[in-house]
């Protein structure tokens, strides 16, 4: 199988990392989240940290490159750091993190593995508070000001992810000054649009994903696996399936089989037209 994926990366039909949604808890509800996120939750579809890890020590032998981990908040969860540290022993790893639940003691503990292959990626919309924070909840876009600096200050790479609903190039623009400011490099900013899925869609927001827009990459919940990090979202409190793969996430090579064939499909070398990462 091993073959099988290298081949499917090598004609452009999937990538080599694969995501792992830690939980849809989050201490924010996010105007566009895709996965209805936020403190109540009703089901936070907490993936276990034992799956985790070895879904993980599966990919490597099956031939992944990466590792994503995404949420909800991953740092909702209290063990996630131990779990992160056995992760990134295994594979490099980018976090996806709102950046704002970083205590001096989770910071502390971030810091003791700060030597080990891994990013994390925080949320930033604006270079204006309000702004900021009219789509991701009050006091988000200060709370992420301080963090960064504290981060980068332990050793820590950090990345920047900007998503686009309404805001004007200008704005954009003074955004990447604040983050060079800050010390992340153009190449460590992504900026992408809302996507039409989860609360979103509600919201009447954002684009809606053609057949070229994501790059298909395995990904895997608690509920099963999935064709890209974009379609595990939720609506009305119902994860969305049409872009299901299989409901069995283990062993990882049994996923893998059926997104392989899924992919197989699918045009050889098609060009990502959104850089949806």
């Amino acid at each position: 199988m091993r073959e099988q994926l290298e081949e499917a990366v090598a004609e452009g039909r999937m990538g080599d990392r694969l995501w792992l949604y830690a939980t849809y808890h989050c201490n924010l509800a996010c105007v566009y989240c895709l996965t209805e996120s936020s403190p109540r939750i009703a089901s936070r579809r907490a993936f276990s940290a034992p799956g985790m890890v070895q879904a993980v020590r599966d990919a490597r032998e099956l031939g992944f490159r990466s590792v994503g981990i995404t949420g909800g908040e991953v740092f909702m969860l209290l063990d996630f750091p131990d779990t992160l540290a056995r992760i990134a022993e295994t594979l490099p790893v980018v976090v996806l993190t709102n950046g704002t639940l970083f205590t001096e003691r989770l910071l502390d503990r971030l810091g003791r593995i700060a030597d080990l292959d891994w990013a994390l990626q925080i949320s930033l919309d604006s270079d204006q508070p309000d702004r900021n924070d009219e789509l991701r909840g009050p006091r988000n876009f200060a709370r992420v000001l301080e963090s960064i600096p504290r981060l980068l200050g332990r050793g820590i790479e950090v990345r920047l992810a900007t998503t686009v609903e309404r805001q004007t190039q200008a704005e954009l623009e003074r955004l990447c000054a604040l983050h060079r400011r800050l010390g992340i490099p153009d190449d460590r900013h992504v900026v992408r649009p809302v996507v039409r899925r989860g609360r979103a869609a509600v919201e009447d927001m954002g684009v809606e994903l053609g057949p070229t827009d994501v790059l298909p990459e395995l990904t895997l919940t608690a509920e099963g696996a999935f064709l890209h990090p974009f379609a595990p979202t939720v609506r009305h409190g119902r994860t969305d399936l049409d872009l299901l793969v299989a409901r069995q996430v283990a062993p990882l090579g049994e996923a893998l089989g059926r997104f392989l064939r899924v992919v197989s499909g699918l045009p050889a070398g098609a060009d990502v037209v959104r850089s949806l990462r």
